[in-house]
């Protein structure tokens, strides 16, 4: 008995010794936890415990030495916090990979610290064209990854949307950042080729505004003078907004001219829980809002896990993305190591793609819950579909339809359809006493007439 006991510990302490000797992989996660992409950014940390769990057992049942840990931080979406975020993670915990952060304009940000120190990022969410946030040729963002579709295909979406709800005329409200400046310029021209008529771009300060009053004024104008050429059904107003968007449209007047056409938002309004800040607005205006959509063989079985931590009924399309993005810096950190002894951060930019690839085609045992993951020469995921979600009468997000990437069409579940519009009536005032009068003329004429006769 005491033999098997001895037996027993010597398996404890080598399993103890085991973890201890195991190499960590320290990765930082840069979200949102207390700003304008809240909802988006506390998914992502959830999911991304998912994903801790599953790369250690990967990592155990493999056999290999190593372990994967996430220090997620919370930026605000404020690029200003996202660079001291970034600089702490390195220079106090020694993190060099980064799944984040968010916005296109924290990536701005934080793009030369990065760089000049080789820290590889990889972003969920950030969509800005390249250009747009400052890179001029593919090599200068050899460490800065996305695994989400850039801003060139979400506004094909958004203008084929407008296209075929018979829009004509828009008013562009758009965030003071990067990604927000760089949607409208992206779109412009793709409005212009369609024939829809920009008459008023509004810009708004990047830390949300207390009161969006002057901004839904200059919105108001830009509606009517539309309306006066195309009437209400033909007008639309597009917003380039985080979740701040709901706050505008719950000041919005009741008896506003914004009320009367139709919203179209983008990836950072749809699915938004923000939502009931202005519901029976939202309802009434539908805030049709585009979101990359990609989904993998492997999606199901980490919609189950979601699930089962009690975290809702799945997660948003961005923590999919920032899911893979942990395996493929996971796995790459592993082959990096195998092939040369150490971490090296310009082999492992290298196997980053291949991993990417790898992990594409199930090389690992386990394959993308977005899918197959394509990166173009910018170190950007390729190509991509885009649901478009709106919100019900029930005030509820419901897929409306998906633009397909390959024949650039949208599949309509629930066309956009314009707001009913009330006119009032005018009806004529009468002279207090009117009636009472009619009514005494008339009898004084019976009396005379009895009075004749007699």
């Amino acid at each position: 008995m005491s033999m098997r006991y001895a037996i027993i510990a010597i398996c404890l302490l080598l399993a103890l010794t085991a973890a201890a000797n195991a190499k960590e992989i320290k990765i930082g996660v840069l979200v949102d936890l207390s700003g304008p992409l809240t909802t988006y950014g506390t998914d992502i940390k959830n999911t991304i415990s998912i994903a801790e769990e599953d790369i250690n057992n990967y990592f155990k049942e493999k056999g290999l030495d190593y372990t994967v840990k996430f220090y997620v931080e919370d930026t605000k979406v404020d690029p200003n916090i996202a660079l001291q975020k970034v600089q702490t993670l390195y220079t106090t915990q020694g993190i060099n990979l980064i799944i984040g952060p968010m916005g296109s304009g924290e990536v701005a940000n934080i793009k030369d610290y990065v760089t000049s120190n080789k820290i590889i990022i990889i972003s969920p969410s950030s969509t800005a064209l390249p250009s747009i946030i400052g890179f001029a040729k593919p090599s200068d963002k050899k460490y800065i990854f996305r695994f989400v579709g850039t801003d060139d295909l979400q506004t094909d979406a958004i203008a084929a949307e407008l296209r075929d709800a018979g829009i004509k005329g828009v008013v562009i409200a758009y965030i003071g950042n990067a990604w927000g400046k760089g949607l409208y310029e992206v779109i412009k021209p793709k409005l212009n080729k369609l024939g829809i008529e920009v008459a008023k771009v509004v810009e708004y300060p990047e830390q949300t505004p207390a009161d969006f009053s002057p901004y839904i004024t200059a919105l108001e104008d830009g509606v009517k003078s539309l309306a006066k050429k195309y009437g209400y059904d033909k007008v639309a107003v597009v917003a380039f907004s985080y979740e701040e968007a709901f706050t505008m449209l719950s000041q919005t007047p009741e008896n506003s001219p914004l009320l009367k056409v139709i919203w179209f938002g983008c990836d950072g309004t749809a699915k938004s829980n923000k939502i009931s800040e202005a519901l029976d607005k939202a309802i009434k205006v539908g805030f049709y809002s585009t979101l990359f959509e990609a989904k993998g063989k492997s999606y199901n079985e980490l919609a189950k896990k979601y699930r089962e931590k009690g975290f809702g009924e799945s997660p948003y399309q961005y923590a999919l993305n920032a899911y893979d993005a942990a395996w493929v810096l996971a796995l790459a950190y592993v082959d990096t190591v195998n092939q040369t002894g150490k971490y090296d951060p310009d082999v492992m930019v290298q196997k980053i793609k291949e991993v990417t690839e790898k992990y594409s085609n199930g090389d690992y045992g386990v394959t993308p819950v977005t899918g197959k993951i394509v990166l173009n020469k910018w170190n950007d995921r390729a190509s991509g579909d885009y649901a478009i979600w709106y919100v019900t009468k029930e005030g509820k997000w419901d897929k409306a339809g998906v633009w397909k990437f390959e024949t650039g069409k949208v599949e309509w579940i629930h066309k956009p359809t314009p707001p009913a519009v009330t006119t009032t009536v005018a009806t004529t005032k009468k002279t207090p006493g009117f009636e009472i009068a009619t009514v005494l003329a008339a009898l004084s004429i019976a009396l005379a007439i009895r009075f004749r006769r007699a």
